[in-house]
């Protein structure tokens, strides 16, 4: 559907689709409108193929509506990230949006990794997360969010930030996770523990998620506090609170790590943003 001249750069749309090659994963099929893009492969000694999704007008304001559909085929495997965190700007009208639809074919592998988001003061965000993982496929993803510009006194002085996760396979539901926080609402202990960076972050595999959430319940992070639970079956739920945008980014690679090891067999990887 082509938008109209009023929608251009508001309403982004990308479609990536990663297939196995030979002993190599390629991006075979890509299609993307502003405000949404990606930047080509990047050439890392690790058997992901590692690319950024990026909005190069800046940030998210109100009213912009962003949609991401990626898919990875049996056996490949994809890393997506980001270059930096999502800025979320004040909203005067409805709120900006993002939906994105992870599929996940048997065999393959996918690290959903981006930074942070940040909403500003006044900031309107939804976000949904939907993810289908067959049978002998891995997901590692991860949805980190800010309290506001913190460095600015902004903290907690967004208008809307709603996120909603669910991860299925062919026998049905694996997680659905959802919170929904409005200005002026519950804050304090039992809702971040004054710590205004937190981050969820999910792993769904056959194999090794035991051990990977054995290895997080011994993640030390300076500044952040790190928890983990088992899904019913298949998965694993980790939750981070950091008091600082270093210590969420650190304990989220530590986490990250452990997956890499444990789930996926793999050494860290360096997405060289420094």
């Amino acid at each position: 559907m082509t938008p109209t001249a009023a929608r251009v750069g508001r309403d982004g749309r990308l479609t990536l689709r990663f297939e196995r090659r030979g002993s190599r994963t390629v991006v075979a099929r890509c299609g993307y409108t502003l405000p949404l893009q990606v930047l080509a492969p990047l050439a890392l000694d690790d058997p992901a193929a590692v690319v950024s999704v990026l909005n190069p007008t800046g940030g998210l304001v109100g009213g912009d509506t962003l949609a991401l559909d990626v898919e990875v085929a049996p056996g490949a495997h994809a890393c997506l990230t980001t270059p930096s965190a999502t800025k979320v700007y004040r909203a005067t009208s409805c709120p900006a949006r993002q939906d994105v639809t992870l599929r996940v074919a048997a065999g393959a592998r996918l690290e959903w990794v981006p930074d942070h988001t940040i909403p500003f003061a006044g900031a309107a965000f939804r976000q949904t997360l939907t993810a289908h993982v067959a049978e002998g496929a891995a997901l590692v993803l991860v949805d980190a969010f800010a309290a506001g510009r913190v460095a600015r006194g902004e903290t907690w002085e967004f208008a809307l930030l709603e996120s909603a996760l669910g991860i299925d396979d062919a026998r049905g539901r694996l997680l659905h996770d959802r919170f929904r926080l409005r200005a002026g609402g519950l804050q304090g202990l039992g809702v971040t523990e004054g710590r205004p960076y937190f981050a969820t972050v999910a792993v769904v595999a056959d194999a090794g998620v035991e051990r990977f959430a054995a290895r997080v319940r011994e993640v030390a992070a300076a500044g952040a506090t790190v928890g983990v639970g088992l899904l019913p079956r298949r998965g694993a739920v980790v939750r981070c609170l950091a008091s600082d945008a270093p210590a969420l980014v650190s304990a989220i690679s530590r986490v990250w790590n452990a997956a890499r090891g444990e789930v996926l067999a793999l050494p860290p990887v360096d997405l060289r943003k420094s």
